[in-house]
C-alpha cells in the first residue's frame, strides 16, 4: 500500500483511469460486436450503417489511447473488408 500522499493520490488516480479505460473499451467492443452481429446476418445496408457508428467510436478510444492506433486501423480494416466481400 503507498505510503506518502503523492502515491495515495497516485493509487487513487491509477484506479479511476482503469475503471474509464474499461469501461471505454467495452464501448469499443459493443460497436463491433454490432456490425459483426450485421456482417452474419448478410445485410449489408445495416452492416455499414452500423459500421458507421462503430468507427467513430474506435477513432475516438484510439485518440484517448484506449487502444492503439494501429490496433484501430486494422480493426477498421477487418471490418471494412467483411463488408465489401458482402456483395
Amino acid at each position: 500500500m503507498a505510503n506518502s500522499k503523492q502515491a495515495i493520490k497516485r493509487a487513487r488516480q491509477n484506479s479511476d483511469r482503469y475503471k474509464l479505460r474499461h469501461a471505454q473499451r467495452s464501448v469499443v467492443r459493443t460497436a463491433v460486436k454490432a456490425v459483426r452481429a450485421d456482417i452474419d446476418s448478410k445485410d449489408k445496408a445495416k452492416a455499414s450503417e452500423s459500421f458507421k457508428k462503430a468507427q467513430k467510436v474506435i477513432d475516438t478510444a484510439a485518440s484517448k489511447n484506449v487502444i492503439h492506433k494501429n490496433a484501430a486501423a486494422r480493426t477498421k480494416s477487418r471490418l471494412s473488408k467483411a463488408i465489401k466481400e458482402l456483395s
